[in-house]
């Protein structure tokens, strides 16, 4: 694996290598499954353009085209004069490498039961999410590949990775030794049942969240009713957090008729003791859902495709399901007897990656909710903030504000004047009491606001204490 990493590196398949190889043209075609744009960019027959068709593309390489490090990984079979890969590795942030099953498109064979799906947008969310601070000891919960390692591994002394799949495991360990992490403690065993007693500073997981009827692939569905594995999934996790300890998983949820899917998550959440932040960034009607999964096992356009949908579909019907929710649940272990929860939906773009704030972001959230007296308190504006002013032309007064955040979560809300004023003045020196009656003085209007009213824009990150 040592040598193959670096014949990887020196012949430059790398995420940049990969990407101008191919340009925008082959890449996008290769997101909709289509390898022609593809091949016809990789026809040189130099070491990379081997590199891609064996590793990313998954098709045959003369054999003459490639080198002993290849040859010699136990990663390729022969046919004949040629070699095709029993693998895709894919490379991955700086220079990490992915290995995992073949990828599957259209008129391939079913996949296995035990298939073990490669790096894709989830990881790629996932890792975006994860806090940046430093820790001690970091679960990765369903490695699948090991992609989440590669994130981990600057950032965490200790890493235990578990999968209830042994050949995720199994490729796991090629993954990582691929990218030059050593010391990984991998274990093979279902949900948090071979860290049973331990505590972490740090667990992530990117689950099999898919909800379907029955769980026919291990990388995705687990076979439980609904949501519930999402569900249980929140419900155990502080059990192994340390102190101030977070969990960050990306899920799906149900959205049921008669009921605000809010309520659903937020009481998982609202069970855990922890403080909690839920985010939607996404909502498909059942129909969509379906069509997603079944093109992500390669079922469509096969005799199987209309049964399976129909089947599906069904199995929502009976269960009321409107929609399902897709997004992130992070959990902080604070300790505190007043844990805080809040549940939003957030469908626009954010800045990332999102690790970077959402210690902040959670902060704002239980400062707004536990801070006793705002009178007292001393705000100060959020960097980059923007006050934008709509009206007619030549209008005296604005017929709208609004307070519009260039950074972090980038939310926008409307305000009025006093709140307007407020985020032109307040740096931190004054008590935001007395700060609002001499606001209040000034605009002239009589217009007097409680400090209690600016806790949804302290929470919302707006002003900070």
């Amino acid at each position: 694996m040592e040598r193959l990493r670096d014949h990887l590196l020196e012949t430059g398949y790398t995420i940049d290598g990969v990407r101008d190889r191919l340009g925008d043209m082959a890449a996008s075609a290769l997101a909709r499954e289509e390898l022609v744009p593809a091949l016809r960019a990789t026809g040189s027959g130099d070491p990379l353009d081997a590199m891609i068709r064996l590793w990313w593309l998954g098709v045959p390489v003369e054999a003459a085209a490639l080198p002993f490090e290849v040859m010699e990984s136990g990663l390729v079979e022969f046919d004949g004069d040629s070699v095709r890969a029993t693998v895709h590795l894919q490379p991955w942030d700086e220079h990490g490498y992915v290995v995992s099953d073949r990828k599957v498109r259209p008129g391939d064979p079913a996949l296995r039961p035990d298939h073990v799906v490669g790096a894709g947008g989830a990881s790629a969310n996932l890792a975006q999410l994860v806090t940046r601070r430093p820790v001690e000891r970091a679960l990765d919960l369903g490695t699948g590949c090991g992609v989440q390692v590669l994130h981990l591994a600057e950032r965490a002394s200790s890493i235990v990775a578990t999968d209830l799949n042994p050949r995720a495991v199994e490729l796991a360990r090629l993954s990582w030794r691929l990218s030059g992490i050593a010391g990984v403690d991998a274990r093979v065993g279902s949900m948090f049942e071979p860290v049973e007693g331990e505590l972490f500073d740090l667990v992530v997981s990117n689950p099999p969240f898919v909800i379907s009827p029955g769980g026919r692939l291990t990388y995705r569905e687990t076979g439980a009713e609904g949501d519930d594995f999402c569900r249980d999934l929140v419900l155990r996790a502080p059990h192994h957090l340390a102190q101030d300890g977070h969990a960050q998983f990306l899920a799906n949820w149900l959205h049921v008729e008669g009921e605000d899917w809010r309520d659903r998550v937020g009481g998982w959440v609202g069970e855990t003791g922890c403080d909690g932040w839920v985010v939607e960034r996404d909502v498909q009607d059942p129909a969509e859902y379906v069509e997603l999964w079944l093109r992500d096992a390669a079922v469509q356009g096969t005799p199987a495709y209309a049964g399976r949908y129909d089947e599906w579909l069904s199995w929502f019907e009976a269960n009321k399901v409107e929609g399902v929710g897709f997004g992130w649940i992070t959990l902080r272990n604070s300790g505190a007897l007043d844990p805080v929860v809040r549940v939003e939906r957030l469908t626009h773009q954010v800045s990332l990656p999102v690790g970077d704030y959402v210690e902040e972001v959670l902060d704002s959230i239980a400062a707004a909710h536990r801070i006793r007296d705002l009178d007292t308190a001393r705000l100060r504006v959020a960097e980059g903030l923007l006050d934008e002013r709509i009206g007619a032309p030549g209008a005296e007064d604005p017929s709208r504000i609004v307070l519009r955040q260039t950074r972090g979560l980038l939310r926008s809300t409307d305000v009025g004047t006093v709140e307007a004023a407020l985020a032109g003045v307040c740096d931190g020196e004054l008590a935001l009491g007395p700060l609002l009656n001499v606001i209040a003085e000034l605009v002239g209007d009589g217009e007097q606001l409680l400090a209690d009213t600016l806790r949804p824009l302290i929470a919302e990150g707006y002003f900070h204490l």
